[in-house]
């Protein structure tokens, strides 16, 4: 196990940031995705039982309607997803693209105690789940994401603006829990 271990430690792929720049354009796509399905009839069919049932969402048809509303879900997440984009040279629009990309998955999330059908009666319900329910599981995963790269962002954004004001430049080391920073003047 020792040997596996540090043969995993030399591949290239595991050092630097690129797992959070693969996670930031993972969120890029998807955000481009779902907020494209948006535009089209199909779509605000079946977001309708979403909007029936969700906690957090269930005024925007009343507001909206339903086409306005898939519209504005649409243009939400081409909004975050931009964000999160540009998030890559610029933290501080990151982190409000992680904002909106947490609050988009916690409206979501939200919505999996409240819909009906969305456990197997067959299978003795709760946790086999089916349908919409098993469709909105992965938000979970999103939202975890999301609040992942927020935390990301936030640190290095408030590193960077620390880094301005002391005519430096600053360090971030993560490992796991234990996040260091290190600070060290540059002279000019």
């Amino acid at each position: 196990m020792d040997w596996l271990l540090r043969q995993l430690a030399r591949i290239r792929l595991l050092k630097g940031d690129f797992d959070y720049n693969l996670v930031r354009a993972s969120m890029v796509i998807i955000f481009f995705f779902f907020g494209y399905q948006k535009w089209f009839d199909y779509e605000a069919k079946e977001l309708i039982p979403f909007f029936t049932h969700g906690p957090l969402i269930f005024w925007m048809p009343a507001v909206f309607g339903i086409k306005g509303s898939t519209y504005f879900l649409g243009v939400s997440e081409w909004l975050f997803g931009a964000l999160l984009l540009v998030g890559f040279w610029n933290k501080k629009l990151g982190v409000l693209g992680a904002l909106g990309s947490v609050a988009t998955f916690l409206c979501t999330v939200t919505i999996i105690p409240f819909m009906p059908d969305g456990w197997a009666k067959a299978a003795g319900g709760f946790p086999a789940m089916v349908g919409n329910v098993a469709f909105l599981m992965k938000d979970v995963v999103l939202l975890a994401v999301s609040v992942y790269l927020l935390k990301q962002d936030l640190v290095r954004a408030t590193v960077a603006d620390q880094t301005a004001q002391h005519g430096g430049f600053f360090a971030v080391v993560s490992f796991g829990e234990h996040a260091a920073v290190r600070a060290e003047r540059t002279m000019k």
